[in-house]
């Protein structure tokens, strides 16, 4: 993402998980953040536009950024699992973050995700509140409701979806977030890709998230 991204390694479930990390340019981080890309089997990788451009809002805010790459996804090991193994990398992604910046026990977690990742994402705050060690933030763009099951969600969830989204329609999004009485933030003209609206995105992420 910048010259100063570098890989990590953590060991997971299904082998090595090589992560994407960047943290502040100054003084030790404000919070963590993990973040999800989409689907591994139709091209999503944590270089994703919109994987980045999440990363860059919140690292703007202070954060220091783990965006991981799937099973089966670049150097990852693994296949691809429907999102069943996806959740126990991801909270090994967690476990290592926590363990590896300082002071990061204490640290704000943001699990952010991008359609396939916010599902995934879901099920990996579902798990970390079960253990009593709960996510601060949830970040979803793009959320995959029509394709998967994504789990109920804290009431201070920023959902952002793309109003003309073919990938995921804005109304199967809705009919998930309305019996939970969630706010969606929708981007005019934006499709899942966000394609031209990523400033408009990153801007409105530091707003929210501030």
């Amino acid at each position: 993402m910048n010259p100063s991204t570098r890989s990590v390694t953590v060991d997971g479930p299904a082998g090595r998980i090589d992560i994407a990390v960047d943290r502040p340019d100054e003084g030790s981080p404000r919070g963590l953040a993990v973040i999800a890309h989409p689907h591994p089997l139709y091209g999503g990788t944590r270089d994703n536009k919109v994987v980045q451009t999440i990363a860059r809002a919140l690292l703007a805010l202070g954060h220091a950024c783990w965006r991981p790459d799937f099973r089966g996804v670049g150097a990852t090991e693994g296949a691809y699992d429907e999102g069943r193994g996806e959740t126990e990398d991801l909270l090994a992604v967690v476990a290592a973050a926590r363990a590896s910046e300082p002071g990061g026990d204490a640290l704000p977690l943001v699990l952010a995700g991008f359609s396939f990742g916010s599902f995934v994402q879901s099920r990996v705050a579902r798990r970390l509140a079960e253990a009593g060690t709960p996510a601060s933030r949830l970040v979803f763009v793009g959320t995959a409701a029509s394709r998967f099951a994504v789990e109920p969600v804290p009431a201070d969830t920023i959902v952002i979806h793309g109003e003309v989204d073919d990938t995921v329609p804005l109304s199967s999004v809705l009919d998930w977030a309305r019996p939970q009485e969630l706010p969606v933030l929708v981007i005019p003209g934006a499709d899942h890709f966000f394609h031209r609206k990523l400033t408009g995105l990153k801007q409105l992420l530091v707003r929210e998230l501030r």
